[in-house]
């Protein structure tokens, strides 16, 4: 599944297998190659709507191993949790700042990245897809995972910025998987 090299973009709607198969990919990599080197940034939120878990962690599926550099952001679900349209751009903000302080204690040179839910810290901002995709581009491998869907909206500012992000990442992508 993991390729040797690359980066692969994994992308659906809420609960399509996307964490699983970030999650499927971290543990076939580190098996081959072991974990020195592995960095796993976490963005996703955990909320619960409507009886379904949005978001989740990849430890929900695996266990990061210790060696690996393991960044996690408390990450907000800016349409989800937000009643207007002000306060889900405020938490989008939130949520870039959070994960630009943990891109920046991130390893200089990964060997691998895994990262889950890419473009919840570019939804205030979609110009800050570079910022990660050039970290990416560091390592050997990169599979990142996505959520698209229309589901939980299309034409406010975070949607519209998550939709350019990931316009962004899949021209950036040397491989795109479609989950449904």
């Amino acid at each position: 599944m993991t390729p040797k090299s690359g980066t692969t973009l994994v992308v659906g709607p809420s609960n399509a297998g996307k964490t699983r198969y970030t999650a499927d990919a971290l543990d076939e990599w580190v098996a081959a190659n072991g974990a020195e080197g592995v960095v796993v940034l976490e963005f996703a939120p955990e909320l619960e709507r409507d009886g379904r878990l949005l978001g989740g962690r990849l430890t929900r599926f695996t266990t990061v191993p210790d060696a690996a550099f393991h960044g996690v952001v408390e990450a907000h679900a800016p349409r989800a949790e937000s009643e207007t349209a002000e306060g889900a751009v405020e938490l989008a903000r939130e949520n870039a700042r959070n994960a630009e302080r943990v891109l920046e204690a991130a390893p200089a040179e990964p060997r691998a990245v895994f990262v889950n839910d890419a473009t919840i810290p570019l939804q205030a901002d979609a110009s800050r897809t570079e910022r990660l995709t050039d970290y990416c581009d560091r390592a050997t491998v990169a599979v990142l995972n996505a959520f698209e869907s229309e589901e939980l909206g299309t034409g406010d500012a975070v949607s519209r910025n998550e939709r350019a992000a990931l316009k962004r990442l899949r021209a950036w992508a040397d491989r795109v998987v479609e989950l449904e």
